[in-house]
């Protein structure tokens, strides 16, 4: 587990990849597939005006093709308004969800 600062799922890739490219030099795409198969879900949070945190997105890390990450969003928060001057909503599935359950499968989960 780890933590990064970005605007989006796949912006944290291309920081990951610019940090990785700093340290060492690597193919960048010997460094997507590291990536690839190393990260398994990336949750991102965001500060909303009345100052909270919540989770705004959970993407899955789906796979390598064509030299790309391949990402697989499973949820995200749908603001659903204000309350009491705190903003309220829920996250939602899209997608299919989960594709790669093997990890999860062999945890008892």
């Amino acid at each position: 587990m780890s933590t990064g600062h970005a605007n989006s799922t796949a912006d944290m890739l291309s920081r990951m990849e610019t940090m990785v490219l700093l340290g060492a030099d690597i193919p960048l795409l010997a460094v997507r597939r590291q990536i690839a198969s190393a990260i398994d879900i990336i949750i991102q949070l965001g500060r909303f005006r009345d100052k909270s945190r919540k989770v705004v997105e959970i993407t899955e890390i789906a796979g390598f093709e064509n030299n790309e990450v391949i990402l697989n969003p499973c949820f995200k928060f749908v603001e659903k308004g204000e309350e009491k001057g705190r903003v309220i909503g829920e996250l939602e599935k899209v997608g299919e969800g989960l594709k790669n359950r093997e990890k999860l499968i062999s945890a008892g989960l």
